[in-house]
């Protein structure tokens, strides 16, 4: 029971970490879920609500609904997304705006000592995982320095900006909010519509959030099953692609969309070797030993899952 809470405060501590980093501008809370771990769990456990998970719900069997779909590990995950992005949501503002370089430093450390430890997983790269890896990177890349669309109001193209946001949501390294700038509907949906409940625009992509995240989960899952190293690869890939965002010499390029200022890319500069460097590259160091001790608490809790097995 004593090592079950402790596993339980594990998962919670790693949707905190989750939710912290959906409060920076371009960086998904998939690249946290993929650097502590949770990232195949949580596909899986969203796959899981098939027709089967509702047959079991609407039967009253909800013991096992829970334990089909994963309920408790997938609740911690949410319930520390949420708790994150409304108690670090001030604190992140105030750093971003009194400390910019050293908060970016620190996230670019934890990110580009992500790349080594996930690239870690890979026990033998050959050429193949290689080519998967320099595609994510590349695509990545893209992402962050492509030009925005323009504005489309159709149904179908709403549905679809639902279902690729929820997507980039997921994936690591890519950001839901970014990719909408990049089609064109930023300001529609996120702004216009928010603001003005426009149930017309808000509803098509909704519907496309809901009917395009379970196929991609499953995707995903399958990807991962049947070529689980390129697929690790290529997620690797995204990840290395979108430090370009978390570089600490940056100026953001903003664009104001009715009352809200929206970041639409950047203008990277290198740093000058002064104190300011010198601390930042002391955050940069501590980034880098954060995911050590991650790599570690994972270590520990897979002796922990294997002690509680032999225990069952």
């Amino acid at each position: 029971m004593k090592n079950w809470i402790k596993e339980q405060l594990l998962i919670f501590t790693k949707g905190l970490a989750m939710g912290s980093v959906n409060a920076i501008p371009g960086v998904s809370g998939g690249t946290i879920a993929m650097i502590t771990g949770v990232f195949e769990r949580i596909i899986n456990s969203i796959k899981s609500f098939d027709l089967s998970a509702a047959k079991l719900l609407f039967t009253g069997k909800f013991r096992e609904f829970a334990r089909y779909v994963d309920l408790i590990f997938l609740m911690n995950i949410l319930i520390g997304n949420l708790v994150a992005i409304v108690s670090l949501a001030k604190l992140f503002e105030i750093l971003f705006r009194d400390y910019p370089v050293y908060i970016w430093a620190y996230f670019f450390g934890l990110v580009f000592a992500s790349v080594f430890f996930l690239g870690k997983r890979i026990k033998k790269w050959h050429i193949g995982y290689i080519v998967a890896f320099l595609i994510g990177t590349i695509i990545a890349v893209f992402i962050s320095i492509a030009t925005p669309g323009m504005e489309n109001a159709t149904f179908w193209y709403l549905m679809l900006c639902g279902a690729i946001a929820i997507c980039c949501k997921i994936l690591p390294g890519t950001s839901g909010a970014f990719v909408l700038l990049l089609m064109g509907n930023y300001y529609l949906i996120m702004v216009d519509a928010v603001s003005h409940a426009r149930f017309e625009i808000l509803l098509p992509f909704i519907a496309g959030a809901i009917l395009g995240l379970i196929p991609f989960s499953h995707f995903l899952s399958w990807l991962l099953k049947r070529f689980h190293d390129s697929t690790i690869s290529l997620l690797t890939g995204f990840i290395l692609g979108s430090l370009g965002t978390l570089w600490p010499w940056k100026k953001s390029i903003i664009e104001t969309f009715g009352e809200k200022e929206v970041i639409t890319g950047f203008e990277w500069n290198l740093p000058q070797m002064n104190t300011e460097f010198a601390i930042a590259f002391a955050w940069f160091i501590v980034g880098i030993f954060t995911i050590y001790l991650v790599e570690m608490l994972a270590k520990k809790m897979i002796k922990i899952e294997k002690s509680n097995y032999k225990e069952a």
